[in-house]
């Protein structure tokens, strides 16, 4: 009995979002339905219905009406007000609205220019000064024009490497005089979409060859780059490593008497089962899997990269890992866009990338609507004890958005957790926050679709837990009811055993209960049906 409430739930739309001409069909308790929205859900059955007798419309009217006596009795009874719905709803709302707030044409301008970025490499190196997340704007301005400042020295002839070792804040780039670890001087080696923070990644690429590009920000700090190289990528490769640990002149004699067995033609995976010190691929026969170049230590991705031939593989080389042999098993060049572009959205919308979707949107509605802030109302921000203001003098209005206006204490219930950035900073957050709350509000009376699908959750929830309520608990739990049910039908049952054909039992008593409910339900409601528009409607679908 569940699954066919349930599927009817979830085909039934009772919102009144009908065009305004529409004729009404039904009036239940002076709510009236009209034609297109009885069509909608008769139509969305029909997919489901395989039988003749099932497409009735008029049998669907019937159940129609059912269903809104359920519904409405789901109101009454202020099951909408528990929390769990509530709970539930705006999980919900979240879901289904999130399609509307991504733009699709900014979406796919990033799948285009993260193909491009796949296709081809770029190398680089940056110098970074770093920022606090909680920086004031004159904390920030002072690492700007610090950075700036290197900008002008290496334009004035110092070496980047060397500027970048004295004063770049990325430790891979100093050199280390405890350890006696060379830095890289700000090198980066190749890499390609997705292996850098997007705002790296966009500097990068749109940086010319030798050139210093102005200071940009990420979410480490400031950075300049300097592009040395523009390359068609290699794609990624499958390939498998010998490691031996330890750098000492007793591990490179082990390395290079593994490598003259490799020399001797004895089977790369066997040694790597036997030798290897890569826990994590050694009983694999030293395989990898597949990676992109940059994806490892470089002077591991210039080895495995620099093979031609499948099964070739290389001399002994050193990383800060210890002594390795690397041997190519297969290349994955770049595919075509068209094979690509389903992989390429995923992992747009699952990167960072896809904030700039929904700050498209933002700054679209920021064009649309009347946005106001309050002067008298935004000095508060300027509060050293913001979070602590008692709550009756937080009434003021900060922002209003067309008719909705946004109180203090609204931003103030905002920034109570978040600690972490300037007041300002938040300010701007809570802003945009709110014009998405707005336009998610506004969903139901903007998009069509977005408002039925809508209803039908919140209607087919309710009815769930009405059901739950009145029939399947009951059916289950009233063990006096259920004998007496058996007892007075009998003689539909072949045996006198309820606890053999309690299942079959308790599905008849679910449908008796569920017959007397809404024979009480039509009792107490009015409920007139224009006949000569059913007419219509059998008469359009060919079905009494």
């Amino acid at each position: 009995m569940k699954k066919i409430v349930l599927l009817f739930v979830l085909s039934v739309s009772i919102s009144g979002f009908g065009q305004k001409k529409d004729k009404k069909l039904i009036t239940i308790d002076g709510e009236e339905t009209t034609i297109a929205e009885f069509k909608r859900v008769y139509e969305k059955n029909l997919d489901a219905i395989d039988n003749e007798d099932a497409k009735s419309v008029t049998k669907n009217l019937e159940l129609y009406i059912n269903y809104k006596l359920k519904v409405k009795e789901a109101y009454s009874i202020k099951l909408d007000t528990f929390p769990s719905y509530k709970r539930e709803m705006e999980t919900y709302r979240n879901q289904l609205s999130a399609p509307y707030l991504q733009d699709t044409t900014f979406i796919d301008k990033l799948v285009q220019d993260a193909y491009y970025r796949t296709k081809n490499s770029v190398k680089a190196k940056h110098i970074l000064i770093r920022i606090s997340r909680d920086a004031t704007p004159k904390d920030t301005l002072f690492a700007y024009n610090k950075i700036l400042k290197l900008r002008a020295r290496i334009l004035n002839g110092e070496k980047f490497e060397v500027i970048a070792a004295q004063f770049s804040e990325d430790k891979s780039a100093q050199d280390d005089a405890k350890t006696g670890r060379k830095g890289n001087g700000g090198n980066l080696g190749y890499f390609s979409a997705f292996n850098m923070v997007y705002p790296f990644e966009v500097a990068a690429y749109n940086t010319k060859i030798n050139e210093i590009s102005m200071p940009f920000k990420t979410q480490f700090g400031y950075h300049i780059i300097q592009v040395d190289d523009f390359k068609k990528s290699d794609g990624e490769i499958e390939a498998a490593h010998i490691l031996v640990k330890d750098t000492s002149a007793v591990s490179k004699t082990k390395i290079e008497s593994i490598y003259g067995k490799l020399m001797a033609k004895e089977k790369f995976e066997d040694l790597a089962k036997q030798y290897s010190d890569d826990p994590g691929s050694k009983n694999k026969g030293g395989n990898l899997g597949k990676f992109a170049a940059g994806r490892m230590v470089k002077p591991f991705s210039d080895a495995a990269f620099a093979l031609e031939n499948v099964n070739d593989f290389s001399e002994p080389f050193k990383t800060r890992f210890g002594w390795h042999i690397v041997k190519l098993i297969k290349k994955h060049p770049i595919k075509p866009f068209d094979e690509m572009k389903k992989d390429l959205k995923d992992k747009v919308k699952k990167s960072s990338r896809m904030q700039l979707s929904e700050k498209a949107v933002v700054n679209k509605l920021k064009k649309e609507y009347s946005i106001i802030e309050f002067k008298e109302a935004k000095k508060i921000l300027d509060r050293k004890n913001l979070r602590s203001i008692p709550k009756d003098s937080l009434q003021k209005t900060i922002i209003s958005i067309n008719d909705k206006k946004v109180t203090q204490e609204d931003f103030v219930n905002y920034i109570r957790n978040r600690r972490h950035l300037a007041v300002f900073k938040l300010f701007e957050m809570f802003k945009e926050d709110q014009i998405i709350k707005y336009y998610k509000e506004n969903l139901i009376h903007t998009e069509p679709e977005y408002a039925y699908t809508l209803k039908e959750y919140e209607d087919g929830l309710l009815l769930f837990e009405l059901m739950q309520e009145k029939i399947w608990t009951k059916s289950t739990k009233d063990s006096l009811g259920l004998k007496q049910y058996f007892k007075s039908n009998s003689k539909n049952y072949k045996t006198d055993d309820l606890k053999a054909i309690k299942g079959q039992v308790i599905n008849d008593y679910q449908n008796f209960l569920e017959k007397n409910w809404i024979s009480e339900l039509r009792k107490n409601s009015e409920i007139k049906v224009e006949k000569k528009q059913l007419k219509k409607l059998i008469k359009f679908y060919g079905q009494n």
